[in-house]
């Protein structure tokens, strides 16, 4: 998946390109500050929008977005604040893709040879080559396909504070601001969420 077109979304609101003077220089560097960022965090931010949705098209479509409203309407600020507020703006794409499911699932109830859909290939596992890295072996394992399908199956905000605390490696603080809460309210989804992964999970990790 690529991010060019984010940033180009971004950088062309500043109009034609002329001869540049500090200021222009200055958003071309943030651009391409931003740029790197997504293409940070574009594996992690589908593989997390993927175990909500249960979906490939549908979080591809979500991470998407999220950049692109992310370049759009935060690109100049700074880099520091990209984090919570990609992922505060990923969870609500998320949000609203679950809920045009329920209604196209109730509407395949009535059409049941529509129902089933073909699982499609993950995209950006299908657009990278070469070795994986630990940690994306890791995920590949066995122990990681039962942890998703553990995470797919708690309550939507638990699931949020889990996987932006430990996906992610975002702070407290950074995990409320992107889920719209408190600090408090975090460290609770957070806490409940393990307690009920460590009883499902039991020995398996």
């Amino acid at each position: 998946m690529s991010v060019l077109f984010a940033t180009l979304a971004w950088t062309l609101q500043a109009g034609p390109p002329t001869r540049l003077n500090i200021r222009e220089e200055q958003v071309l560097d943030q651009a391409r500050e931003l740029d790197q960022f997504l293409a940070g965090v574009e594996k992690r931010a589908f593989r997390i929008a993927r175990i909500a949705l249960r979906n490939d098209d549908d979080a591809l479509d979500a991470v998407q977005d999220a950049m692109l409203k992310l370049a759009r309407n935060y690109g100049q600020r700074p880099g520091s604040e990209w984090a919570p507020l990609f992922y505060r703006i990923l969870q609500n794409r998320v949000r609203d893709g679950q809920r045009r499911r329920q209604v196209r699932n109730r509407i395949f109830a009535w059409l049941p040879a529509f129902a089933a859909e073909p699982e499609p290939a993950d995209p950006i596992e299908s657009a990278r080559s070469g070795a994986a890295s630990t940690i994306e072996t890791l995920m590949a394992s066995e122990a990681m396909q039962l942890l998703e399908q553990c995470i797919a199956l708690l309550p939507a905000r638990q699931q949020e504070a889990f996987m932006l605390r430990n996906f992610e490696g975002l702070d407290v603080a950074q995990t409320a601001s992107a889920m719209g809460c408190s600090e408090g309210s975090v460290k609770t989804h957070y806490s409940r969420a393990v307690h009920t992964l460590r009883e499902k999970l039991g020995e398996a990790w």
